[in-house]
Formats: C-alpha cells, structure tokens, sequence
C-alpha cells in the first residue's frame, strides 16, 4: 500500500509524480530541484544557494511525513557541474547530523529549468 504525502512547504509537482510516497516503513522523496515553494521559480544564486533552498524543500517534506532528515538513509544527488563538489558538501552538512546518510553525487548534463542541482531522499522510519 502506498499513501502520497504533500505539502505546500515545498515546491509542488511540475509533472505527473508526487512530492513523496510513503510505501509503510520507507518514504521515496522525488527529486528536489531549487524551487521557492511560494512563488515556483528558482531561487536565485549559485550552488550554495540552490542547495540550501534543495535541502530545505527535503525538509519540509519530511515534517509533512511527521520525520526529520535525520530519518534520511539514502541521498541522491544530481549536479551539472563536479567542480561545486566541495561547496556542495559544506552547505549539505549544515543540515544533517551524523551518522550521515549514504549518498551518490552524479554530474549530469542538465537538470530541469536549468538548475545547478537536484536531490532526492529515501527515509527509514
């Protein structure tokens, strides 16, 4: 059995799939792109920026799920340029605490609405 979360804390989605499942003792979060929530265009700035904005749209999905990213045993993470690789993981870090989740980073050629980076999350309840 699988039960769609949302929420209008983070930006809604612009095709046809949900902001997250809940499939019983883990959550899918879809990926998140640099979207402010409120007015759905991307948020100004690199790609310190465009993470924070990414990992405070992955936030408000999990409290909408009722966890926290501390929850999170698996990220994703999509960017359009390895060279941010450092700058990446000093404003992912800010949000989590260790034990840090698993994780994989891919350079992509090109993430929707030409944005820098896209993360998605897998949560153990």
């Amino acid at each position: 059995m699988k039960k769609e979360i949302q929420t209008s804390k983070a930006p809604q989605a612009i095709g046809p799939y949900s902001q997250a499942i809940d499939a019983g003792e883990l959550i899918f979060i879809s990926g998140q792109i640099p979207l402010d929530p409120e007015t759905m265009e991307v948020i100004e700035g690199g790609i310190v920026e465009q993470t924070k904005q990414v990992m405070k749209n992955l936030q408000a999905i999990c409290e909408q799920a009722k966890v926290t990213l501390d929850h999170v045993v698996k990220f994703t993470i999509y960017v359009t340029d390895l060279n941010d690789f450092n700058a990446l993981n000093d404003t992912y870090r800010l949000f989590l605490n260790a034990p840090y989740p698993a994780r994989a980073t891919i350079e992509v050629s090109k993430l929707p609405k030409g944005v820098k980076v896209e993360i998605d999350a897998i949560v153990k309840k």
